[in-house]
């Protein structure tokens, strides 16, 4: 990656070689963090956890990554630090390593909580970098962002599958690899960060929903809150439960287990794409609109159907699902201008806390109750989304505004 190749185009351009490289580093930083959860049936058996163990490490890794990244992301909004990022890819290294070597329970919570460390610095400021290159198309920028994290996400179990599973724990350190090519990469987007100090807007367009009185700004983030709970408790359920409950339910092999979640994980990837573009094109309060209530009927259905049928269905939630965040993220920073950092710290800290609370309540209640009521319980989620009928339609006081 010269220094060509990262120069700032026009204004109005988007700079899709930054966001390439963004993208990138955002599959490295995901992949590395997923082998976590993917390796969870490993722990389970080596360490002799039960359920609710594996939901505390969840806990640990996420909630020290949601508790930090707001903060991180209004202490950029202020003063930015664009080579932070390099800072949060050497802890995930540190955290993978860290995974790798331990002997028990409490090393791998210290692996969990150096992983979230990382996540806390990466994600606030590297959705800061993908909305300074966007050009203006925020939503493509965000999903082009975020795809790179739901592709690393979903290469985590099949590298667990294949890599991990036949040999050991001490294999997670082969991935050091990746973590160090990422910090190469992060440290050259740093470059262009300091160089390109502010969002560059195709037009000079005036931001969507900058108007809009202060309460009714609160009352609309609240509900992207709670929205954020509804999607990331349904995805906590499969992500850190799904292979247990395969191989529970359908006697499956933890390699085919791992497979089927890869499925899962790919849907989202893709889900991500479509979410921002479309939210671009139609607006964003129907992308979440339809993306989270939407999914409804195969929540219900999902822990009633067959093998087949369940992964299936698994796909379409994933696909469908996953469209609604870089849709939240967009609608949010249009509510805040100006508050980029502050906005992706909050949300993606949320997505994470809310994965693990989630993860923890739900590793408390499989335990209790079996992983089938856990699934049967969950797919009444999708519920919340009947909130999304109280955002204000910004895109439609932007229009009468123009």
């Amino acid at each position: 990656m010269t220094e060509t190749t990262l120069s700032r185009p026009s204004p109005g351009v988007t700079a899709f070689s930054v966001l390439g490289a963004i993208s990138a580093c955002h599959l490295l930083n995901d992949m590395i963090q997923s082998l976590l959860p993917a390796i969870y049936p490993i722990l389970k058996d080596s360490f002799g956890l039960s359920f609710s163990q594996l939901g505390l490490l969840t806990l640990t890794y996420q909630v020290t990554a949601s508790l930090l990244q707001p903060v991180v992301g209004l202490v950029t909004d202020r003063r930015p630090m664009p080579y932070s990022l390099v800072l949060g890819m050497g802890s995930t290294l540190l955290g993978l390593l860290t995974l790798a070597a331990a002997p028990g329970f409490p090393a791998l919570l210290a692996g969990g909580v150096l992983l979230g460390f990382g996540s806390s610095i990466f994600h606030p400021e590297a959705s800061r970098l993908a909305r300074m290159a966007s050009g203006g198309a925020h939503g493509l920028a965000q999903s082009l962002f975020q795809v790179g994290g739901n592709l690393g996400s979903a290469l985590g179990p099949l590298l667990a599958a294949f890599i991990i599973l036949p040999h050991g724990q001490g294999s997670l350190a082969w991935f050091a690899f990746a973590a160090l090519a990422g910090m190469v990469v992060l440290a050259r987007l740093g470059s262009w960060h300091r160089l390109n100090g502010k969002p560059r807007a195709r037009g000079g367009a005036a931001v969507p929903g900058n108007d809009l009185p202060a309460g009714q700004v609160a009352r609309a983030i609240a509900i992207l809150i709670a929205l954020i709970i509804s999607k990331y408790v349904y995805l906590a359920s499969i992500s850190s439960y799904y292979t247990f409950y395969l191989m529970e339910r359908f006697a499956l092999s933890t390699g085919t287990a791992q497979l089927c979640l890869f499925a899962f994980l790919a849907a989202v990837a893709a889900g991500t794409v479509i979410g921002g573009p479309i939210g671009d094109r139609i607006g964003r309060k129907t992308v979440i609109w339809v993306s989270i209530l939407g999914i409804l009927p195969f929540t219900l259905a999902l822990p009633y159907v067959g093998l087949t049928a369940t992964v299936a269905l698994s796909v379409v939630i994933g696909l469908a699902l996953a469209s609604a965040f870089p849709a939240i993220v967009v609608y949010a920073q249009e509510l805040l201008p100006g508050r980029v950092g502050t906005v992706s710290g909050l949300f993606f800290g949320l997505a994470f806390g809310v994965g693990g609370l989630g993860a923890a309540g739900l590793g408390l209640v499989a335990d209790r109750m079996g992983i089938d009521f856990v699934y049967a319980a969950c797919s009444y989620l999708p519920l919340l989304g009947l909130l999304t009928a109280l955002l204000p339609n910004t895109e439609d006081r932007a229009r009468r505004a123009a």
